[in-house]
């Protein structure tokens, strides 16, 4: 197994873990004293295996149904009773076995239960090991607004594996492509290749039906159609890159006071999506972004994060920032990844979200810009100046909207 450090002031703080399969992690799990796991229903098989390795798991907490709509403060307290209830002490550890709306809640439980317990991560999603399982940022949402009541809190260990990988359906599997190639758009590696080595691990994962890999790219329901057959080997590797990066961005900059920023790419713009999007004060949008018909429109957070990623790219070029033809580079490879670029709703929308985004300093926002594959940078921006940049690109929806705010 492979262990990758994140440090606070040179001390080791904690532990991303790579292994094959979860089998792989029970020695550890079995050293960390008494544990209580809170699991999504949807990969109880994951978890049940884990548990009949670990004799010292002596709970376990299902939530079915798993979404945005449960992450809130009272499914977290909710936690905090059964962890009471079954006498967890401040010895105890809470494992999270799910994607990154459980590790969310659960590590935010943790961080609060009784002044904060441990916490140990096992994502089985790519969008989770790529973001929400490493970092320490806990959190849940707040009439609408993403992650606006949390805690930083560190995962003591954060388990990651392909074989959970393997039975994902290919649009919850691309959710996580877009945090992958966020993370590489900011650093593309020594050789400035990551971004390139993605897009064929990609393309070969897509194509390759001979060996039971092939996805249909547009498959109409999220839940349903193909699946994850196999995670090419290339792919762990790159698996394995991305959490590195984060995972050293995290040790300089824990408390996002300067480079953790950096991972924001995208997000400013894909939290004012999911907001309009969730929200209930937009009219729903046809068009090729998430689900979107009648009155309902739902946008994954990976769809979210690729559009924000689009955006930026041609914010940037728009700004003279970025280099030309970035953006449309970034554009080629979330097609590859079968991943949205149309923003779903008209950026006149988005401001309102955009201006209550945590990080919003008096009507303006840090934005992560692109100067090229491999080099971004932070501007400091009036958020009506940003969106009328946009609108004068030709790319505003507004035509799309049914009715109104």
């Amino acid at each position: 197994m492979e262990t990758i450090e994140i440090k606070r002031n040179g001390e080791t703080v904690s532990r991303v873990v790579f292994a094959r399969t979860v089998s792989d992690f029970a020695e550890t799990v079995r050293a960390c004293g008494q544990v209580f796991m809170v699991y999504d229903m949807a990969v109880e098989r994951y978890a049940s295996g884990l548990e009949a390795l670990c004799p010292n798991i002596a709970g376990k907490y299902a939530i079915e149904h798993v979404s945005e709509e449960c992450k809130t403060m009272e499914t977290v307290l909710d936690i905090c009773r059964w962890l009471l209830g079954e006498g967890a002490d401040r010895k105890s550890a809470v494992l999270a076995v799910g994607g990154g709306i459980v590790s969310d809640m659960a590590g935010f439980a943790a961080s609060v239960y009784k002044r904060g317990i441990r916490a140990l991560y096992l994502p089985t999603t790519l969008l989770s090991q790529m973001d929400a399982s490493i970092g320490g940022k806990t959190g849940v949402n707040l009439d609408s607004y993403k992650n606006i009541v949390g805690t930083f809190r560190q995962p003591e260990y954060t388990f990651v594996c392909p074989e959970v990988l393997g039975t994902l359906p290919q649009r919850i599997f691309a959710d996580g492509l877009a945090e992958m190639l966020k993370t590489f758009i900011i650093d593309n590696g020594p050789e400035g290749d990551r971004v390139e080595r993605m897009m064929s691990a990609v393309e070969a994962m897509y194509a390759d039906e001979a060996a039971g890999a092939g996805f249909d790219k547009d498959m109409p329901d999220r839940e349903s159609g193909s699946r994850v057959r196999m995670i090419s080997d290339d792919f762990g590797i790159l698996v394995a890159e991305a959490a590195s990066v984060k995972a050293g961005i995290v040790s300089r900059d824990e408390l996002e006071s300067g480079e953790r920023r950096k991972l924001n790419l995208g997000h400013t713009f894909a939290h004012a999506i999911e907001y309009c999007a969730n929200s209930g004060s937009a009219a729903a949008v046809s068009g090729k972004s998430g689900n979107c018909t009648g009155r309902q429109c739902t946008v994954s957070h990976g769809e979210a994060v690729a559009i924000g990623l689009s955006v930026a790219g041609h914010l940037s070029e728009s700004l003279g920032i970025a280099r030309k033809g970035t953006a449309g580079r970034i554009d080629r490879c979330l097609d590859i990844c079968g991943l949205p670029q149309e923003c779903p709703f008209p950026f006149a929308m988005l401001e309102e979200a955009m201006c209550k985004d945590k990080k919003s300093e008096g009507g303006k926002v840090h934005f992560i810009l692109v100067g090229d594959i491999g080099d971004v940078t932070e501007r400091l921006l009036d958020v009506p100046e940003v969106m009328k940049v946009l609108s004068g690109q030709g790319r505003d929806p507004k035509g799309s909207v049914q009715g109104g705010i």
